[in-house]
């Protein structure tokens, strides 16, 4: 059985490194996202590069019924190998000029061969690319050396739940295919992993002392509208968890949460329509074509009951005041609003424009129309 011990065999608490986390987007991208939003651009976009995982995760929303809400599920999609997934891949970078991508599955180590491919091209297009992982494959060496490039592996729980719900992704395997790397942990928190109290500060503990993790994300289980499952959190779990995880980050810096984004779990976008994640990003199936709405869930996501870490933190910063009364969402709506007018002068594509367009975008609309 795997000890829960620090790369050094010592406790993770007394091996917790010092410092805080090295950075992610720079004050220079995040300029470069809003330059797209003006543009009419979605400054995000992510990408199912693969439709088979060798995993078997229970309440995997890729792999639901409803995700690509066609009628077909992602293991029925053709998808793409060799010079085609290549080039497919930068087309629609190139289509959408986005600042972010995520490249995701299924398992998208399955095209390991074509990711030392295309990887590189999209560094060099000034493309800060995010590869979420299981860890069920090695990742190669050799995209650390890769600028504007994060590696995220899928952790769900202490091994007690994870190796029952991912393996053949186990803990041991995990920690075997990222010895040496540079890594961010992901984890998505269900109802059986409240089983006690000390369980959120073991598993921050454990991976804050590994040295090759740069960040924890946390999320909360997402529900399907009408979905009654054992991963599924109370309000009152979620509350408690709201409680119980920012003071974590004082002790664990690469935690990444705060009061702010904790609240968001407690009062998420009502629809897609308020989620800034969801406007933000547009999101491809296996076959490069089929879009995934209205978010990276696909189907019908229960936005009320929503733990996405993306979403949240967008939510929280949605809030943040600028300058007296001016708050982000303000310029936000205000560049979704202008990008539309640009993309109505200059005749473009609606294909590539943000979505969910509200009352400040359809009143720059009727302004372009005078």
């Amino acid at each position: 059985m795997l000890r829960l011990t620090s790369h050094h065999g010592q406790s993770p608490v007394q091996n917790q490194p010092e410092g805080k986390s090295k950075p992610g987007l720079t004050i220079r991208e995040l300029l470069r996202a809003w330059r797209s939003i003006l543009r009419g651009y979605a400054p995000m976009l992510s990408i199912e590069i693969a439709r088979e995982c060798p995993l078997s995760c229970p309440g995997c929303y890729a792999y639901g019924q409803h995700h690509l809400g066609s009628g077909a599920t992602l293991r029925q999609l053709s998808d793409l190998k060799g010079d085609k997934l290549v080039e497919g891949v930068v087309g629609l970078v190139r289509l959408h000029k986005p600042v972010h991508v995520s490249l995701v599955g299924g398992e998208p180590l399955i095209r390991h061969r074509e990711l030392t491919r295309i990887l590189p091209k999209l560094s060099q297009m000034g493309v800060f690319t995010l590869v979420v992982t299981s860890a069920v494959i090695p990742i190669p060496a050799e995209w650390m050396k890769i600028p504007r490039l994060r590696v995220a592996i899928y952790v769900d729980g202490l091994p007690e739940h994870h190796d029952l719900r991912r393996k053949p992704a186990t803990y041991e395997r995990i920690l075997r295919n990222i010895e040496g790397l540079s890594v961010n942990i992901h984890w998505t928190i269900t109802r059986p992993m409240l089983c006690r109290q000390s369980y959120a500060e073991e598993y921050v503990s454990f991976w804050s002392a590994r040295p090759e993790v740069n960040r924890i994300w946390v999320s909360i289980y997402t529900p399907q509208v009408g979905e009654d499952s054992a991963e599924m959190l109370t309000f009152g779990q979620r509350k408690a968890l709201a409680r119980d995880l920012p003071p974590l980050r004082q002790r664990y810096p690469k935690l990444l949460i705060n009061e702010g984004i904790a609240e968001a779990f407690l009062e998420p976008p009502r629809r897609p329509e308020e989620c800034l994640f969801s406007k933000m990003s547009v999101n491809y199936s296996a076959d490069l074509k089929t879009r995934v709405e209205p978010c990276i869930f696909g189907g019908t996501p229960n936005c009320s009951q929503c733990g996405c870490a993306i979403s949240s933190g967008l939510h929280w910063v949605k809030d943040v005041r600028v300058a007296g009364p001016l708050r982000v969402n303000h310029l936000v709506r205000g560049s979704v609003g202008v990008g539309l007018l640009v993309r109505r002068l200059l005749n473009r594509s609606t294909k590539t424009a943000l979505r969910w367009h509200d009352r400040a975008a359809r009143e720059w609309k009727i302004l372009g129309q005078h």
